[in-house]
């Protein structure tokens, strides 16, 4: 006659690793899919400081371009809106700022100019705010 050996039960065993393997890969999935997201959102807002920078710059040469032109800051800030393919949505405000300066006897006008480039509302996500400053004069050679 055979004798019958029993064999030891493992129930449930193989279930829990598989649960556990599942937890796992989904913590790592949601982990890289937050990553990602990340770095979508920072090279978004890289972007978008880039385009304001621009935009800034924009509004120097523009305001370096009237001073130098009639030879005197425009009386009150200057704001307008930009519609260059990348700079659009942008707001510019240009100001200007006189004084006067003496080389050699010769007297000139230098002119600081400050321009601030805006898209969007402040707390929104897309908002973005850069400032330039540069100053710029018809000084003797």
């Amino acid at each position: 006659m055979k004798r019958i050996i029993p064999r030891p039960v493992a129930r449930g065993f193989s279930l829990l690793v598989t649960l556990f393997v599942i937890l796992v890969l989904g913590a790592l999935a949601a982990f890289a899919l937050r990553i990602g997201a990340m770095q979508t959102q920072s090279v978004d807002f890289d972007l978008l400081n880039a385009q304001a920078r621009a935009a800034a710059a924009s509004g120097i040469e523009y305001g370096a371009n009237q001073a130098l032109r009639a030879m005197s800051c425009p009386a009150p800030p200057t704001t307008f809106n930009l519609g260059a393919a990348g700079l659009q949505g942008f707001s510019v405000t240009v100001t200007c700022s006189p004084s006067m300066h003496t080389v050699s006897g010769t007297s000139y006008e230098s002119y600081a100019l400050t321009a601030t480039a805006q898209r969007g509302l402040y707390g929104s996500p897309d908002f973005v705010q850069a400032t330039e400053t540069r100053n710029v004069n018809k000084a003797p050679p």
